[in-house]
């Protein structure tokens, strides 16, 4: 799983694109600071998750979430345009609130494991929470 991740992450890191106005961009995984989830699912609930993470610059805006399924767990992590300009200016602490919606489809708990970047061994840290389905 981690190497599908690292694929993942190096392949949308090297892309580059561009949109209509002409401007081109590639885009990049961001760190979660933190997660709004319940504390409980009821099976067949659909329930909003909301995402917090710090945009860098005035060249990134939020594109997508990269969402990573198997079994009960569920790899997490917010992908953002790049605008590959001149005139970005660098943001100080400006949190960003993205939000998906997830549908409880079986039993058991979920595990969601949030990307918060990585570590000095360049190792991929997770934010992990366990959430329990009650009937």
């Amino acid at each position: 799983m981690k190497k599908f991740f690292v694929f993942c992450l190096t392949a949308l890191l090297f892309a580059s694109c561009s949109i209509d106005d002409g401007v081109p961009f590639r885009n990049v995984f961001l760190p979660v600071e933190s997660v709004e989830i319940p504390d409980e699912f009821e099976l067949g609930g659909t329930y909003p998750i909301t995402v917090n993470y710090f945009r860098p610059t005035t060249c990134h805006a939020f594109e997508r979430f990269y969402y990573y399924s198997k079994n009960n767990e569920r790899t997490v992590a917010p992908i953002n345009y790049l605008f590959e300009r001149n005139d970005c200016a660098d943001l100080q602490e400006e949190l960003v609130e993205a939000k998906f919606n997830f549908t409880v489809i079986s039993n058991g708990s979920y595990i969601f494991k949030f990307w918060q970047g990585e570590d000095a061994d360049g190792e991929d840290q997770f934010l992990e929470i366990e959430v329990p389905v009650v009937n």
